[in-house]
């Protein structure tokens, strides 16, 4: 049994899509039938009015390409994390001879609103405002849910346009992508298709800037994904573009609430077993995502995943970077957001821990 937080399980309707004869993506206007009909769909998921795009690559891939596509040397970039993928926006601004202004809050702590607010306005009066700033909805390494529409009401008022990465939160919880300029998913999390799409909701005015940029990349750059009626910049990955939709459609078919409810009470269900076992949540219950859980396991956890695997033959995650032997992580996310589902998971934990 596979419990991580991305990639996921991927149901068998998903995965028999994928195995489907396809369509050319180059040259089969059914392909391109397919696509306009998946971004539609991924508009709904995301609730907005803004275009939504799915480029071939996994999600990672959005993350650089929304950097690529909306900074230009010398921009100033403000790059706000609690996290290790917040930490990582600032590394991407600087490949692209931007430049990256950190404001980061220790990993298990909220952004830190009052630094933000002192930095766009010491930005404000310096005269040197900043271009664009960069967030994570989900830090997954640690399960962290960021609360964003506070930062989003200052970048709001310091007119500075946003990048968010909403990967595995995208499908499990709300996101307020209306007021963001580049939200971005993937299909290999809340989705539970394989990974190797990228998923991109993009406003207006980031349209704007990207014509405005000169990127120097085809591959990580959304602007030749604005229109797509002629050609796709790229030969697609349409097996994978047939099991997202597949996927989609289910999400859809059971209601997008409904859909959330699942995961509350999937991770509900996860806390309430492992504070039976007198574990602690990472960071706490109440800012910890309703698609992943982690775990605190100081020191045990790479040897406690093991053994899980190895006697109980179910995977899970442990942390990332510095915390890779603290965490261990519980991904109720998609197909497996459902209270069974993380019985069997725990059940597993509880057997060897025991």
């Amino acid at each position: 049994m596979k419990f991580t937080p991305g990639p996921t399980a991927v149901p068998p309707a998903v995965r028999e899509a994928m195995a489907e004869e396809q369509p050319n993506p180059d040259v089969d206007p059914a392909f391109a039938e397919r696509y306009e009909a998946l971004c539609e769909a991924l508009a709904d998921v995301y609730d907005t009015d803004h275009d939504v795009v799915v480029p071939g690559g996994e999600g990672i891939l959005g993350l650089e390409a929304a950097i690529a596509s909306l900074v230009a040397p010398g921009d100033r970039v403000l790059c706000i994390s609690n996290g290790l993928y917040g930490d990582g926006f600032a590394d991407f601004v600087e490949s692209y001879d931007g430049e990256a202004e950190l404001v980061s809050a220790p990993y298990d702590d909220p952004l830190d609103l009052e630094a933000i607010e002192r930095t766009l306005e010491d930005a404000e009066t310096d005269g040197e405002p900043f271009e664009l700033a960069t967030m994570v909805h989900c830090e997954t390494p640690t399960g962290t849910l960021n609360d964003l529409d506070p930062v989003l009401d200052l970048l709001e008022e310091y007119d500075v346009p946003s990048v968010v990465d909403a990967v595995s939160s995208l499908g499990g919880t709300p996101v307020p992508t209306d007021r963001i300029d580049v939200c971005l998913g993937a299909s290999q999390k809340c989705f539970s298709a394989p990974p190797g799409l990228t998923t991109a909701a993009i406003s207006d005015r980031a349209w704007e800037r990207m014509e405005e940029r000169d990127p120097s990349s085809l591959y990580t750059n959304f602007l030749p994904w604005q229109d797509v009626s002629e050609n796709f910049p790229y030969t697609h990955l349409s097996a994978n573009v047939a099991a997202l939709e597949e996927a989609i459609d289910r999400l859809l078919e059971e209601g997008l609430e409904d859909v959330y409810q699942r995961h509350e009470a999937a991770a509900e269900r996860c806390r309430e077993r492992g504070a039976e076992l007198g574990l602690e949540v990472y960071p706490d219950a109440e800012r910890s995502s309703p698609t992943v859980t982690a775990f605190r396991l100081p020191g045990e956890a790479k040897a406690i995943r093991q053994r899980v695997a190895e006697e109980e033959d179910v995977v899970l995650a442990t942390g990332l970077g510095e915390l890779e032997d603290d965490i261990l992580r519980f991904g109720h996310m998609g197909y497996n957001a459902e209270v069974e589902k993380v019985d069997r998971a725990m059940d597993a934990l509880e057997a060897v821990l025991e």
